[in-house]
């Protein structure tokens, strides 16, 4: 009886655990203009030629963050994780530590169901229940986190036309481009607030001191989408060159609006081939089931009947 509490204490332990980690990784920012300069700071120690060794101390997350650096590897997935969390609209300074903490939990928890699923299997059985154990464990989070990316991806792209659009309607009034931009994510805050907030970040760093080039290269870096470079690259150039940059964002936003129209076509000509598989899995047979098996039943009362009168 001691071994199985043990095992339900030490799940129910670490389940808690995911969750204090899913809920700090995901609740809402207390100090955002903090957040935002340390951004700063960190995508320009980023930019650097040389990346200095992560040093221990400095708080749990940080020095978990050193721990895990001094594995084979650590410093380089602790970077790809950085940046991915960062694509996918998560920012916060303990963002990393959380999702990496996370995801060791995640995996401890797998590696324990497996063993208690095969406590009385043979070693061999168990060997490859571990092995499947420790590829789901690292398969899943990882997945988690490239859905949340294209999630974030696919609300920025939606958001594009309209934001520019607009952005150029109110770079017409008059205003600065820092003003506008700020202007702009004040109005669609609560329409695309992913958008808004990026548009207020690259201001805040533009007011901190950063380069406006570097401020939207960062903002390539973030988002990684190819409409978004196109955008930067073409306020970057109006900005170098002093060409008028609200006609410009007029027919880039129409553009964007037919990228936009097409990708719709291709989703509703794509709709008839991904309800293919269902219909032919799951539909066809139970409606040859309804079709048939009322039939099959009925000959084989008359054959039955047949015999028996005989």
């Amino acid at each position: 009886m001691l071994v199985p509490a043990l095992f339900f204490v030490l799940a129910f332990v670490t389940l808690a655990a995911l969750a204090w980690a899913a809920i700090m990784l995901f609740q809402n920012q207390e100090d955002p203009l903090s957040d935002r300069l340390d951004e700063l700071q960190a995508h320009a120690m980023a930019g650097a030629v040389h990346t200095p060794r992560r040093r221990g101390g400095g708080g749990f997350f940080n020095t978990f963050l050193y721990v895990v650096s001094l594995f084979p590897g650590g410093e380089d997935f602790i970077r790809e994780t950085d940046r991915e969390l960062a694509q996918a609209g998560i920012r916060r300074r303990q963002a990393t530590a959380l999702y990496i903490l996370g995801n060791i939990l995640f995996m401890a928890a797998i590696f324990a169901a497996m063993l208690w699923l095969q406590r009385e299997n043979p070693i061999t059985a168990k060997f490859g229940g571990l092995v499947a154990a420790g590829i789901l464990g690292w398969l899943i989070p990882k997945q988690v986190l490239h859905r949340l990316v294209r999630h974030y991806r696919r609300k920025l792209q939606e958001a594009l036309p309209d934001t520019v659009d607009l952005l150029g309607i109110v770079l017409g009034t008059g205003l600065a481009l820092d003003q506008a931009m700020m202007r702009v994510s004040e109005e669609l805050q609560y329409i695309y607030p992913e958008l808004a907030s990026e548009f207020s970040t690259v201001v805040m760093q533009v007011k901190a001191g950063q380069e406006r080039g570097k401020a939207f290269h960062a903002l390539v870096r973030r988002t990684g989408i190819e409409d978004v470079k196109s955008l930067s690259a073409m306020i970057v150039q109006s900005e170098r060159f002093g060409t008028s940059l609200s006609q410009a964002l007029k027919v880039y936003a129409d553009a964007l609006r037919t990228r936009r129209r097409l990708r719709a076509e291709t989703a509703v000509a794509r709709a008839g081939i991904k309800m293919l598989f269902p219909i032919v899995i799951f539909i066809l047979p139970v409606l040859f089931v309804v079709a048939l098996v009322p039939g099959i039943l009925s000959v084989l009362h008359d054959l039955r009947g047949g015999i028996g009168a005989r």
